[in-house]
């Protein structure tokens, strides 16, 4: 079974996902997503009076579940003065709401459908501008983004990959990695997407600078189709795209 939220804002790569989850609960009490959803569909920021008149609210009741629902990072707060006055005795500014510039999304098994795409859009782009093969240029931008991960989490492969959410797993001296964090993807688009993550966690190897392992693709029945082995023994039956 896959569970996913996706709510409309710009991501934070580095956000952990404990803090997507506990957004996405906030939402689970009726009024605080009445709320949410009347202040999203605004052109322009709301005030708690606003709110509270809109939903026939107490203000004090709107008041409370705006403050959670910016806490949580799903509306952002800003203030302007209403009366239109500036200066000495033009009053507060009043406490707005408005739609959060920041992106929760919860998926459960964990996937990054966005960053499969960001890489084959980058991959496209490149190679209309320089005649480079799309697979050649995606497979290098892989790498690439495999080795900036590594280069920013500065942990052990076996930390790395949990975090983004390859599930990995020992099986003797081996590394299975149980879930695919592009598996819609790879499913319907088994070549391109495997060999994207191929050379995805190709770079991670490299990144960490991590001679013990090697990424070999091997794809079975629930699991992610690359393996991570010792460097000195890959499988007969393993093969590179």
């Amino acid at each position: 079974m896959v569970v996913c939220f996706t709510l409309v804002f710009v991501d934070d790569p580095k956000e952990a996902p404990s803090t997507d989850v506990s957004a996405v609960a906030t939402l689970d009490e009726p009024t605080r997503r009445r709320l949410y959803d009347h202040v999203v569909r605004q052109p322009g920021p709301v005030s708690r009076d606003e709110a509270a008149e809109a939903l026939g609210l107490a203000r004090p009741t709107a008041a409370f579940h705006l403050d959670r629902l910016a806490e949580e990072s799903l509306l952002d707060v800003v203030y302007e003065r209403r009366s239109g006055r500036t200066g000495p005795g033009a009053g507060r500014p009043a406490k707005l709401y408005k739609r959060s510039s920041k992106q929760v999304t919860v998926s459960l098994p964990e996937r990054h459908y966005e960053l499969a795409g960001r890489l084959l859009a980058q991959a496209l782009e490149e190679s209309e501008a320089t005649g480079e093969p799309v697979r050649a240029v995606l497979h290098r931008k892989a790498e690439e983004l495999g080795r900036q991960l590594a280069e920013q989490d500065q942990a052990g492969v076996f930390d790395l990959l949990e975090v983004n959410g390859f599930e990995p797993r020992y099986d003797d001296d081996a590394v299975v990695l149980g879930n695919c964090p592009f598996h819609a993807l790879a499913r319907d688009h088994t070549q391109t997407v495997c060999g994207m993550n191929f050379h995805l966690l190709r770079g991670v190897l490299e990144g960490l600078d991590e001679e013990r392992l090697q990424a070999c693709l091997e794809p079975s029945p629930g699991h992610c189709c690359v393996r991570l082995r010792p460097t000195a023994s890959p499988p007969a039956s393993a093969r590179h795209p």
